[in-house]
């Protein structure tokens, strides 16, 4: 079942507030990454580049926790669980320059590879638990 961000924790998302991305590798063992996130109605996005640990792991089992804590007060934070519901790679690359604008100050993402082809993320909260 969906759940909702709450009023009071929905500006971290206007904040430079990094997210914690929990994944799970084939063999069952927790990867986390540290990752830029940002919101669409209810969803929570994400972006990263085809072919990465994180995207195989979401292709695989779309199941995924994110922790985001405040930069300001990191006793208040947000603990998403929930699910990859779209993984495209359409919109992608304006999404990770609309990041690097909240991240970086920068108009284009600064830290593209060669041939990496970027890919937008959207995941669905089904449980949602706060401090702070």
């Amino acid at each position: 079942m969906p759940a909702t961000i709450p009023d009071s924790h929905a500006d971290l998302f206007s904040k430079k507030a990094f997210g914690s991305l929990a994944t799970l590798n084939a063999d069952g063992t927790p990867q986390v990454t540290p990752i830029w996130v940002d919101r669409e109605g209810g969803f929570i996005m994400f972006n990263s580049a085809r072919g990465r640990r994180k995207d195989k792991n979401v292709r695989r089992d779309p199941h995924v926790a994110i922790a985001i804590a405040d930069p300001d007060n990191p006793y208040r934070y947000l603990e998403i669980r929930g699910r990859v519901v779209d993984i495209t790679e359409q919109g992608a690359d304006d999404h990770i320059n609309r990041l690097a604008k909240k991240y970086l100050g920068v108009d284009e993402y600064p830290y593209r590879q060669a041939g990496e082809v970027r890919v937008k993320y959207k995941v669905q909260p089904e449980h949602v638990s706060l401090m702070g």
